[in-house]
């Protein structure tokens, strides 16, 4: 039997401050009420001083080399999927690489927005295939906080900051990786983006730049949202034979709880059947998926044999699903 990409260790970091829908009612015209009954949004984690993404992930990384019982110093690559890196230029990756002291990792970013980790754990996978032997760390990491603006009311409900990470290795035994589908469309990118600095190339100056921030047009967000995890994971299904029935554990991107019902329902799968989590945290980008992950993981949600599906959609626009056996 061929090798398989397998999971052998999951983590998850988060901030300690905690931002209330309450806490919210007190700067911008919004209420508890309001959020929760569009967003299913409770609370969300904000990063403080010292909490820049690398650190984050740094912290996820930690948990899932410590489940893996793997040392950094194992590690043959390690990629970061993010949005919201320490800076430009080292990546953030580079600097969880230094922080944890794995020398032997090469290390890059991968930017594909909220699509950010299962794009990494799509091209992890593919190295895996040519190299059986080799430890990646894939993460998801985010400190969407320093990059939203906080006067407006319909996007500073939504987003929060933290990282989430895996360890993968090589398997003969049947399990992990299944398969993956990948989508993108950059003809709908004004939907949702987000600015970089300005140039200080005038001829290359952005008018429409005021500030490096996320902006979304958000009911069509939610409708192409829906329509497209729910395609991407009925051509996936289709492909490895495997009807929804048989799923043991649905992870999907956490942006929006209307998003989720809506998906469970096309795809028709129970909405118990379905991890939900954003209550706690809102939106974090790349890190929504493999801090869900880890949370089911440790629950004892994921039982060996189990088909697990994650599916994702992003600002890109980017999106995908991936199948695994647990």
């Amino acid at each position: 039997m061929s090798t398989r990409t397998v999971i052998v260790g999951t983590g998850s970091f988060l901030p300690a401050r905690v931002l209330t829908n309450s806490d919210l009612e007190k700067t911008v015209d919004t209420s508890d009420e309001w959020i929760t009954t569009r967003t299913g949004i409770k609370s969300r984690r904000i990063a403080a001083r010292g909490e820049e993404t690398s650190m984050l992930a740094a912290g996820a990384a930690r948990q899932a080399l410590a489940m893996a019982g793997i040392t950094p110093a194992e590690l043959d690559m390690i990629v970061v999927g993010t949005i919201t890196p320490d800076m430009t230029m080292p990546s953030c990756a580079c600097l969880v690489q230094q922080e944890l002291g794995a020398e032997n990792a090469f290390a890059f970013d991968l930017n594909a927005a909220c699509s950010g980790f299962l794009y990494g754990l799509d091209l992890a996978d593919k190295y895996l295939c040519q190299n059986p032997a080799w430890k990646i760390l894939v993460i998801g990491a985010e400190t969407l906080s320093t990059r939203t603006n906080w006067q407006d009311r319909n996007t500073c409900v939504l987003f929060g900051d933290g990282a989430g990470a895996v360890v993968l290795a090589g398997d003969g035994k049947g399990r992990g990786m299944l398969g993956s589908r990948l989508f993108s469309d950059g003809r709908l990118w004004r939907l949702l983006s987000m600015e970089g600095a300005p140039s200080l190339n005038p001829d290359l100056a952005r008018p429409e730049n005021d500030g490096s921030y996320i902006r979304m047009e958000g009911r069509e967000v939610f409708k192409h949202a829906v329509r497209s995890m729910g395609d991407a994971v009925t051509r996936l299904l289709a492909e490895q034979g495997v009807a929804a029935a048989d799923l043991g554990l649905v992870i999907p991107h956490q942006a929006n709880l209307r998003i989720l019902q809506s998906l469970a329902e096309r795809l028709g799968i129970p909405l118990e059947k379905v991890y939900i989590n954003m209550h706690k945290y809102g939106n974090t980008s790349a890190a929504s998926l493999p801090i869900a992950m880890d949370e089911a993981n440790r629950e004892g949600r994921l039982a060996a044999g189990d088909l697990l599906l994650l599916c994702a959609f992003g600002g890109g626009f980017t999106w995908g699903a991936a199948l695994i056996r647990w």
